[in-house]
């Protein structure tokens, strides 16, 4: 089978500057080779690039990209269009980006690249980039859940309108970020400085690169301390959503464990916006790396070696409405019954 085409999703809240993001990729020779889906041409503005119009809701751009506006299901879309680039019908894009609308929760998103059957087939989740609104991103925090579910869901968190605020207030903006999601980059985008199309769409979570780095940032989070809880000062902020780390001294069985974490996230699994891991599998000199979103988790991969530091697993649950006690509580239920069995 030849090598998936990586699926990135563009989301943020209304006004963080997701298209003025997008168009700026798409001025961008290495942006070419890539199929961009939105909901409306018309909201995006790109009619100044266009080269060809051709049937339907797609056209092309100068760059090389492939744009296509998604009306009804995305897993239809997404078919169609690698039908078409399989027929020699359209350019033979590399990656996919998906924007969001402004109010969207990207979880559906990403459960129909990591679970429809078809589109496995072909295609792998890459990175959720999240634009944040350095001038309005504190308040749309502290009013709206889709803001901070949108930053908690983020594997690259990128700032925008940074030149309309001081310093102190982006610091205390990345202090408040890290709180809602310790394990994602945090990204400054300048209004001067094209962005770095590799560095925002390449080594993503689940290339060979990529996936190394993802884990080292996330291991550097857990290092930090154990858990991450949201209250304080600015509980307000953190109502709904909190962040931590389990970890485990022990060589897990993989099988165990996976029927826990299956358990739990039957139970809980709207409540659990991602999961994150490094796990020491018995039997297995190599870490095996787990990551989910909410019910959904992706078949574990294995890194050819262990990064610095214990070998231990890691586990960075970021979740809504559900405490780090009562999933250390389960966890330690379930192994307590197996040791009775």
């Amino acid at each position: 089978m030849s090598e998936s085409i990586p699926v990135n999703v563009l989301t943020g809240f209304l006004g963080s500057g997701k298209t003025t993001l997008l168009n700026r990729l798409l001025r961008q020779p290495a942006f070419g080779q890539c199929a961009v889906l939105v909901n409306e041409f018309g909201s995006v503005g790109i009619d100044h690039h266009l080269i060809e119009r051709t049937e339907g809701d797609l056209v092309l751009l100068q760059s090389g990209c492939i744009c296509c506006t998604i009306r009804g299901d995305l897993a239809a879309a997404m078919r169609s269009l690698h039908d078409r680039r399989e027929r020699g019908d359209l350019p033979r894009y590399d990656r996919i980006v998906i924007e969001t609308t402004g109010l969207a929760d990207p979880t559906p998103v990403l459960a129909t690249v990591l679970h429809d059957r078809q589109l496995r087939h072909h295609h792998r989740a890459g990175n959720v980039l999240t634009t944040v609104d350095a001038l309005h991103g504190a308040g749309q925090l502290e009013e709206h859940p889709e803001s901070r579910k949108q930053a908690a869901l983020a594997d690259r968190l990128l700032l925008t309108k940074t030149d309309l605020c001081d310093s102190d207030a982006v610091r205390a903006l990345r202090e408040r970020l890290a709180l809602v999601n310790p394990a994602a980059e945090i990204v400054e985008l300048s209004a001067d400085e094209e962005p770095d199309a590799e560095l925002l769409l390449g080594n993503d979570v689940f290339s060979a690169d990529g996936k190394a780095e993802e884990v080292a940032r996330w291991l550097r989070a857990a290092s930090a301390r154990r858990y991450f809880p949201m209250h304080g000062g600015d509980s307000s902020l953190h109502r709904d959503i909190q962040s931590f780390v389990l970890t485990l001294p022990d060589e897990v069985d993989w099988a165990a464990f996976s029927l826990w974490l299956s358990l739990l996230l039957h139970r809980h699994g709207t409540r659990v916006l991602r999961v994150k891991g490094l796990l020491a599998v018995r039997g297995s000199a190599e870490p095996v790396v787990l990551h989910g979103v909410q019910q959904l988790i992706h078949p574990p991969s294995h890194l050819r070696e262990w990064p610095p530091g214990p070998r231990t697993s890691r586990i960075v649950f970021i979740v809504r409405g559900l405490s780090a006690q009562a999933v250390e509580d389960s966890l330690r239920a379930f192994q307590a019954l197996l040791s009775a069995a």
